[in-house]
């Protein structure tokens, strides 16, 4: 039986999907267009003059080493941010999937961080290892370590990374929670009448049925560690100390209305556009494969 719907008149679907293209076309696509557009000029900061520049803009940036290091640095804080997003949201849905009594607070706490603000965020966590006197940052002192993101690179780098996981990690709970409530109770029990231990279960079972949302966490926890953590790296660090925690996309701020070099910001835009449209097709090219549907 076809269950495809089919409309009398030609124009009727055109009209359903105007308002969702005139969307994409003011808020995507044509921001994406003026980019292009401005990654070939050289304007001052007030936009009064201009000059077609070619791909002058792209060549400095190749030349300007922090912009080669803030690759170096986006790399490693999105691996981290997506990897331990996910691990520990994952971890976290196995628990509260397993919690009998009060299992609805349990996940209400566990989703209240995905309806905080970026910036307050990265606000909060800064507060709580502020040097000497976060409640944190005062612990680990009295345990010898002398913590410093004001100094140490390291340091700053993992707490924006502490703080991009937090944010995240209700949005991946929520996915995998949902996930696990959908695998068949009765496949388990067989499973464990023929003695699978808890682990195996899990690991032969539940996890490749879990695949696809993986995969999906995976795409949309990439994409948030490119571009939505500027306001919590802006809170926490801007970017120091020096430029050891200066992502791509603060980097773009930073050049763009600090520097106000606004022709290479607009070529780092483009760059970190195609950056992120080639790991997802690489994803999906690849990755994918490994998925059980």
């Amino acid at each position: 039986m076809e269950k495809r719907v089919r409309f009398k008149s030609a124009w009727l679907p055109w009209v359903l999907v105007a308002p969702q293209m005139a969307i994409v076309l003011v808020f995507f696509f044509w921001p994406a267009g003026q980019a292009l557009y401005q990654s070939v000029l050289q304007e001052d900061a007030f936009g009064t003059s201009r000059e077609f520049v070619g791909l002058e803009n792209f060549r400095r940036l190749w030349e300007d080493p922090s912009y080669v290091d803030s690759f170096y640095t986006t790399a490693l804080f999105s691996v981290l941010v997506a990897a331990i997003g996910i691990c520990v949201a994952l971890l976290l849905a196995v628990m509260a999937n397993r919690v009998v009594r009060g299992a609805a607070i349990y996940k209400t706490l566990l989703i209240w961080p995905y309806a905080v603000a970026p910036v307050v965020a990265g606000v909060l966590w800064l507060m709580i290892f502020a040097s000497p006197w976060g409640v944190v940052s005062y612990t680990l002192q009295a345990l010898g370590y002398d913590w410093n993101h004001l100094l140490s690179g390291r340091d700053a780098m993992a707490l924006i990374v502490m703080a991009s996981v937090w944010k995240q990690i209700s949005y991946n709970f929520l996915f995998f929670l949902a996930g696990l409530q959908s695998v068949p109770s009765s496949v388990i029990e067989a499973a464990t009448i023929d003695g699978a231990s808890p682990w195996k279960r899990f690991w032969s079972i539940v996890f490749p049925l879990l695949s696809p949302i993986t995969f999906f966490l995976l795409v949309m926890n990439v994409i948030y560690a490119f571009f939505d953590t500027f306001a919590i790296v802006d809170a926490a660090t801007q970017g120091g100390p020096g430029k050891d925690t200066s992502i791509l996309v603060y980097k773009v701020y930073y050049d763009g209305f600090k520097a106000l070099d606004m022709g290479g910001s607009a070529a780092q835009s483009v760059v970190l556009m195609a950056v992120v449209i080639l790991l997802t097709v690489f994803q999906f090219r690849f990755v994918e494969k490994k998925v059980q549907y």
